[in-house]
């Protein structure tokens, strides 16, 4: 079999939501090798299992069916080959429905399945088999959950995808298989790499990662924003990968956004965790040696990955009913609107009477998304939002019943914002591990099932090795320093994993970096955010992104569907930060200009149109933290 020097993989979509338009558009304005779409979330797996309960047929992402109706003729013609894992559940049933739909437009299109994660069935006898499935980040065991446990599954890796390509199948759809893998599944298979072929596996889950959010790779939530072109039009990422396993992330001439190595690296650091323990069933990818460069415009080179061997075991993403909850809200307006809603929360915690497990009052507009961060502003208008949890569905009612029944008791100018809230049930996320060994996909073709076995070798596991990095470039010009915010310095982009929140910090120019790494420690960010940040805050250092990484411990209130917060994934969090205020040599801030215009000339962005200061946020002066 002859192999390609490069193939081309574009993302269409980085979410079970994400515009359904894009699959089309990325075979459409081709030339593509193979799209992928990512649909799986913790919470998506419970709703879909329970459509699955109430119909067999169901427990996959519909959606995917649509997509491929609408795009069908385009993958016939140029054969283009699909990954998904828009299975969800059910992969057999969303293989026949996409057969299904070809069939309906009178053509045939070969698709496989790829099954086996779905644990529901399996977990007494895994626990039997010595799998203890107790959480793998706070150590609680698993018997406390396991009568209200909707949804098990084991997250599977690139392997089970590359034996159905090798079947010949153009569309394959799969179940729990992470982001990462159904990326890097395209390149195992066109470039035959080995299963221990450990820096190249490394660099393809690297490239998965850039792409697994969608457009948020060229340029969407770039804190930068005023500079990327036409939102509207944004470009789906796509990647053009060389048998060496470096390659160049772009997207498609024409479409909106921008691929830099700024808005490359703001994804790089999203949901980051340990940088040099990035870990995947496939492989252990480390961060920490990633190179990058600007190959031209919206074209960024990206090489030299290390990995380190596969561990042993499959991470299980499980979920649980875990009570009730319910969020109500009174649109308040002004003049005076913070303190009239102040009041309306002190009246209905009166009125509302008992204890509740967990209560939450958020006034959107004012302080909602950063607390007692928020800058100083008489806002015209206030959201007062309130939210209860609790696993007496009956204290839940209470609470709806009351939202409403307040509008005319407190100040005036409240206004219905949508009446009784409804109970929602709350489904906790658990994370749990499980051998290797006790877990094996299943591959559904037309020939039938067959169980497939784990070609990833078990071997060790390593630490990685020390990093030869260059010296840091000094600054020249002033030492004087100057207090700017934090955003003149640096960009930012924080994510969530669970009730941990993570903030990516990224120097604007290499002479910032030592900087800040002296100046933005765990400690400082620690109490910054001593309001938000319940738990302990972690820092890990990136140097060739010129990054730091931290991790805030209890920071979202639970995380998830179990928080009450307005801003649960703590995607604000980062812009907070960057509103810290800071003293640093006015050389720093000259470097920092610099990178800037240097960002700017990559993007091609008109000199004029660059020349607006970066906006930010005044502060509360008793707020400002040194």
């Amino acid at each position: 079999m002859s192999r390609p020097d490069s193939i081309r993989i574009a993302n269409a979509g980085g979410y079970w939501g994400d515009d359904l338009g894009q699959f089309r558009r990325q075979v459409e304005l081709g030339p593509v090798d193979y799209v992928t779409l990512d649909f799986l979330a913790e919470i998506t797996m419970s709703i879909m299992q329970k459509q699955r309960a109430r119909d067999p047929e169901a427990g996959y992402a519909r959606d995917f069916i649509a997509q491929v109706e609408a795009t069908l003729d385009l993958l016939l013609t140029d054969g283009v080959k699909v990954v998904t894992n828009a299975g969800g559940v059910n992969p057999a049933a969303c293989r026949r429905a996409v057969i299904a739909a070809a069939a309906r437009k009178g053509r045939a299109i070969h698709v496989a399945a790829v099954a086996g994660d779905d644990l529901m069935a399996r977990l007494d006898e895994l626990t039997a088999a010595g799998a203890s499935l107790d959480n793998m980040e706070d150590g609680r065991a698993f018997a406390e959950v396991r009568p209200h446990v909707s949804s098990a599954n084991a997250y599977f890796g690139a392997w089970p995808v590359v034996e159905a390509l090798r079947t010949g199948a153009q569309i394959v759809v799969t179940g729990r298989c992470t982001d990462t893998g159904i990326t890097l599944a395209p390149m195992i298979h066109a470039f035959g790499w080995a299963a221990d072929d450990w820096d190249r596996l490394a660099s393809g889950i690297v490239a998965g990662h850039i792409v697994e959010c969608g457009a948020q790779s060229t340029g969407g939530n770039y804190t930068d924003w005023r500079e990327i072109p036409s939102f509207a039009s944004i470009g789906y990422p796509i990647l053009e990968v060389s048998a060496d396993a470096s390659f160049v992330v772009t997207k498609h001439e024409g479409t909106g956004g921008a691929v830099s190595v700024r808005t490359v690296k703001e994804q790089l650091v999203y949901e980051m965790g340990d940088p040099r323990g990035y870990i995947t069933p496939d492989v252990i990818a480390d961060f920490g040696s990633i190179r990058l460069e600007q190959a031209g415009k919206d074209r960024v080179r990206v090489w030299g990955v290390i990995g380190r061997p596969a561990p042993p075991s499959l991470k299980v993403s499980a979920a649980y009913a875990d009570g009730w909850k319910a969020n109500g809200t009174l649109i308040i307006s002004g003049p005076e609107a913070k303190p009239k809603a102040e009041a309306f929360a002190e009246l209905f915690w009166k009125r509302v009477g008992g204890e509740f497990e967990a209560t939450l009052v958020e006034y959107v507009g004012a302080t909602s998304c950063w607390g007692e961060l928020s800058p100083q502003v008489e806002p015209p208008e206030v959201l007062l939002r309130l939210g209860v949890r609790d696993h007496d569905r009956a204290r839940i009612e209470a609470f709806s019943k009351m939202v409403p029944a307040v509008i005319l008791s407190g100040p005036p100018g409240v206004a219905v914002t949508g009446g009784r809230p409804q109970a929602q049930e709350v489904v906790a996320y658990w994370p749990a591990l499980v051998p290797r060994e006790l877990v094996r996909p299943t591959l559904v073709t037309a020939a039938g099932e067959r169980t497939l076995d784990w070609p990833t070798p078990l071997v060790p596991l390593q630490k990685p090795a020390a990093l030869d990095l260059p010296p840091w470039p000094a600054a020249d010009g002033s030492g004087d320093e100057v207090t700017v915010p934090l955003a003149e310095l640096a960009h930012a982009r924080s994510g969530d994993k669970g009730d941990t929140s993570n903030i990516g910090v990224i120097a604007r120019a290499p002479e910032i970096y030592p900087w800040l790494v002296a100046t933005l420690t765990a400690a400082r960010v620690k109490k910054y955010f001593a309001e938000i940040c319940e738990g302990t805050v972690e820092r890990f250092e990136v140097p060739n992104l010129w990054a730091l990484n931290f991790l805030l411990g209890e920071s979202l209130g639970g995380g998830g569907t179990v928080s009450l917060r307005l801003d649960a994934q703590g995607k604000t969090l980062s812009h907070a930060l960057l509103a810290m205020p800071v003293k640093a040599p006015d050389a720093l801030v000259e470097c920092a200009k610099r990178g800037d215009q240097e960002h700017r000339e990559a993007l091609g962005v008109k000199p004029k149109a660059a020349a607006k200061k970066r906006p930010v946020a005044p502060r509360r002066s008793a707020k400002v933290r040194a």
